[in-house]
């Protein structure tokens, strides 16, 4: 069962991945599509475009480091310097995408905005703290390989 979520995780990421490109590629015209809805949208086309192409950069930025690290789960070695480097870097970049929404209140401010900051706010810190948690698990696990 553990083989079976972990490759359906590694799929998923590689596939929010390729399609975070798409995504991006995109943008413009969605957010110009939308505006035909929503004449904020059109007003601000700009603004919006430059918030949404900075936080999808990031959030394509952690899901690179979420695929660096599944792989060190399929390959059973996940207590690695590395591990803690990507946990470090997604900390950085989820509280970029923090910055980024909360410099989207000044443009389009909705309830929503509020709950993005506050959920890459949790996840920038709960990466730092896993960062120093896998940080002393990879000192403990080299100094038991030296041991034996």
């Amino acid at each position: 069962m553990k083989n079976r979520l972990t490759l359906f995780t590694k799929y998923l990421l590689d596939f929010m991945y390729f399609s975070g490109f798409v995504v991006i590629v995109l943008l413009p015209g969605e957010i110009h599509f939308y505006g035909k809805y929503n004449t904020y949208f059109a007003e601000n086309f700009y603004s919006l475009w430059v918030i949404f192409f900075l936080s999808g950069v990031f959030a394509l930025l952690i899901v690179q480091q979420l695929r660096r690290m599944i792989r060190t789960v399929i390959n059973d070695d996940c207590f690695i310097r590395e591990n803690v480097a990507s946990l470090e870097k997604m900390s950085i970049y989820s509280f970029f995408i923090a910055v980024i929404m909360a410099c989207r209140l000044f443009v389009y401010s909705t309830p929503a905005v509020f709950v993005i900051i506050l959920v890459f706010v949790i996840a920038g810190l709960f990466s730092r703290v896993l960062a120093g948690v896998f940080d002393r698990a990879v000192t403990y696990k080299l100094e038991n390989d030296l041991t034996i």
